[in-house]
């Protein structure tokens, strides 16, 4: 069930926010082939951010997920969330920070348990 959390201080006024987390769900669930069922994302702004001593257009996000993340997946996604960012919030991609966490499945909770992910 992996998470995309990112909030941005640019404002939505005039912004379709449903096609922006649609559109990261599809891509996140692409990315992983995943079904964007599995797929969680959250969008919160515009909050106050400072990035590299100015307010322009920014962004931060952190992604988890339970035991499938490397540097080869880590770059992929850091791309294309960065370029759906840029193309429908106009955050420049050189003001988009993203944090992984890959983490085990008994630290996730789900339906009142925790997620036991077998291995492949």
């Amino acid at each position: 069930m992996p998470l995309l959390t990112l909030s941005t201080n640019v404002s939505f006024d005039d912004v379709d926010v449903s096609s922006i987390l649609s559109q990261l769900n599809s891509t996140i669930a692409n990315i992983l082939g995943y079904p964007q069922s599995y797929v969680t994302v959250s969008l919160e702004g515009p909050i106050a951010i400072s990035f590299g001593g100015t307010e322009e257009a920014a962004a931060y996000g952190e992604f988890v997920a339970i035991g499938i993340l490397n540097p080869e997946l880590n770059k992929k996604l850091s791309a294309e969330i960065a370029l759906v960012l840029h193309t429908l919030l106009a955050v420049p991609k050189s003001r988009f920070f993203l944090k992984f966490n890959d983490i085990e499945g008994y630290n996730c909770g789900l339906n009142g348990g925790i997620m036991v992910v077998e291995s492949k």
